[in-house]
C-alpha cells in the first residue's frame, strides 16, 4: 500500500512505540527489585554481601552480553519480533527466579530475566528512528529513560508494600504472568515502520544485510565517539544503578536509621531524579544543537555528587536527599551518549550502535554492585543482626569508593569526544 500524504500522528507513533516503552518499564523494575528485598534474599538463601551483589548482577551479566546481539536484530528481523520474543522469554524467567528453591535456579532465572529484558530500550531507539522525527531522537531517548525510572520506582515502596502483604514470592510471580500478557500485546499492535500502517517512514536508508552485519559491527566500533561513550556512560550510569538497584537501601537503613520504606523512598527519589531529567536533558541539547559540552559539565556535577554523598559521613537528612536529587539529574546526561553514537555512524546501523552504546553503559550496573559487595565482606567486621550481615560505614566508603575511581576517569576520556551538533556525521 503507498504511503499516505505525511508521516504518522504522534499519538500512533507514541503508541507504537509506548509498547516497547512499557517493556523497558518492566525491564528496570526487575533491575532494582532486588534492592528493596535484600534480607528476605538474604535470609532466604544465606547469602552474605558478594553473594548477593553476584546474584543481582546476573541481570546484569546476560543485559550486557544481549546489547549487541540485541541491536543486530532490532537491524535485522525489525523490533516488533524481538521484543514480543523478549518479553516471553522474561516472563519465564521472571516465574522461575520467583519459584526458585535455591540460589543456583534463582541466578538462572535472573539471567533469563537480564538477556530478554536486554533487548528493550535497542529495540525502542530503533522503533525511535522509524516513527519520530530525527531533530526528537534525543528527547525520545530521555523519555525512554523516564519510563524506565517509573519502573524502578514501582520497585521501590509499592513494591515493598505488596512484600509485606503477600510475600516476594507471590508479587514476582505475578510480575511475570503480566510480562507475558504485554509479550501478546506488543505482538498484536507493534509495527516496524510506519508503512506498515499506510504512512510515511522518517527511516532514510536501507535496512541492514545479512551479509554486512560483521562489518556494520566493525563500521560501529571504528568510530572514535562510540567506544568512548561506551566506555565513559558505565561510569556515569553506574553508580546510580550501584546505590538505586541495590546498596543504597541497606546503606541508609544502617547509617542513617532509615526504615527500609524510608529508605526506599529516598532512592526512589534519586531514579525519579534521573527520570525527569532525561528527557529535558535531550530536548536542550536537540534546542542548541551541543552535545558535548552537557554530557562533561553532567558527568562533573554528578562525580562531585557522589563524593559527597558517599565520603561525607553524618550529613543532615535534607541535604543528604537534596545531594542525591542533584546526582541524579546530572546523571541524566549519560543518555546523551545514545545520541552521539547514533550521529557518528551511519543511519542505517542505528540498532547496532544503540546496542553498543547500551552495552557500555550497563557495564557500571554490572561490575558495580560485584565489586561493592567483594570489598564490604572484605571489610565486614563480623556483626549480625537477625540473620543479616551488616557493614559499617569504612567498609561502604572502600566499596563506593571504586566507583568513584571510575568516574575519575570517564572524566578524562570525556575530554577525547567530537562534537556531532546533532548532525548524522557519516
Amino acid at each position: 500500500m503507498p504511503p499516505l500524504a505525511g508521516h504518522p500522528p504522534l499519538r500512533l507513533a507514541f503508541t507504537v512505540w509506548g509498547l516497547g516503552a512499557a517493556f523497558y518499564l518492566i525491564g528496570f523494575y526487575q533491575r532494582v527489585a532486588p534492592a528493596v528485598i535484600t534480607n528476605e534474599l538474604m535470609s532466604e538463601f544465606s547469602l552474605g554481601a558478594a553473594a548477593l551483589g553476584n546474584l543481582a548482577a546476573f541481570y546484569y551479566y546476560s543485559y550486557v552480553a544481549m546489547q549487541i546481539p540485541a541491536g543486530v536484530l532490532a537491524d535485522l528481523w525489525g523490533p516488533r519480533r524481538v521484543l514480543s520474543a523478549g518479553a516471553a522469554i522474561a516472563a519465564a524467567g521472571t516465574l522461575m527466579f520467583a519459584l526458585a528453591p535455591s540460589y543456583a535456579l534463582a541466578g538462572v532465572g535472573r539471567l533469563l530475566i537480564g538477556g530478554s529484558v536486554g533487548v528493550a530500550f535497542v529495540a525502542m531507539l530503533k522503533l525511535a528512528s522509524h516513527w519520530f522525527a530525527p531533530a526528537r531522537f534525543a528527547m525520545v531517548s530521555g523519555l525512554a529513560l523516564a519510563c524506565g525510572m517509573v519502573g524502578a520506582v514501582s520497585a521501590g515502596v509499592p513494591l515493598r508494600m505488596l512484600v509485606d502483604a503477600f510475600g516476594w514470592r507471590n508479587v514476582l510471580a505475578l510480575s511475570g504472568v503480566l510480562t507475558g500478557l504485554l509479550g501478546i500485546l506488543i505482538w498484536l499492535v507493534v509495527r516496524d515502520d510506519p508503512s506498515e500502517r499506510g504512512y510515511a517512514s522518517y527511516a532514510t536508508t536501507a535496512p541492514l544485510r545479512r551479509a554486512s552485519i560483521f562489518a556494520g559491527i566493525r563500521r560501529a566500533f571504528a568510530a572514535r565517539n562510540v567506544w568512548l561513550v561506551f566506555l565513559i556512560s558505565g561510569a556515569v550510569a553506574g553508580p546510580t544503578l550501584t546505590f538505586g538497584g541495590l546498596w543504597g537501601v541497606p546503606f541508609l537503613t544502617t547509617h542513617y536509621g532509615l526504615t527500609t520504606a524510608q529508605a526506599a523512598t529516598v532512592t526512589s527519589l534519586l531514579l525519579v531524579s534521573w527520570a525527569l531529567a532525561a528527557p529535558i536533558t535531550g530536548a536542550f541539547s536537540d534546542r542548541v544543537r551541543r552535545r558535548k559540552p552537557i554530557y562533561a559539565y553532567g558527568s562533573l556535577l554528578a562525580t562531585a555528587g557522589w563524593c559527597a554523598v558517599l565520603l561525607i559521613p553524618g550529613l543532615p537528612l535534607a541535604l543528604l536527599v537534596g545531594l542525591l536529587a542533584l546526582t541524579g539529574c546530572a546523571s541524566a546526561c549519560a543518555m546523551l551518549a545514545f545520541a552521539i553514537a547514533k550521529e557518528s555512524v551511519p543511519a542505517n546501523l542505528a540498532g547496532t550502535v544503540g546496542g553498543i552504546t547500551n552495552m557500555g553503559n550497563m557495564l557500571g550496573g554490572m561490575i558495580m554492585p560485584s565489586i561493592v559487595g567483594w570489598m564490604l565482606d572484605r571489610r565486614w567486621d563480623g556483626t549480625i543482626v537477625n540473620g543479616v550481615r551488616v557493614y559499617d560505614l569504612d567498609a561502604y566508603r572502600a566499596g563506593f569508593g571504586l566507583m568513584l575511581l571510575w568516574l575519575a576517569a570517564a572524566l578524562v576520556l570525556l575530554v577525547f569526544v567530537r562534537e556531532t551538533h546533532c548532525q548524522q556525521t557519516q
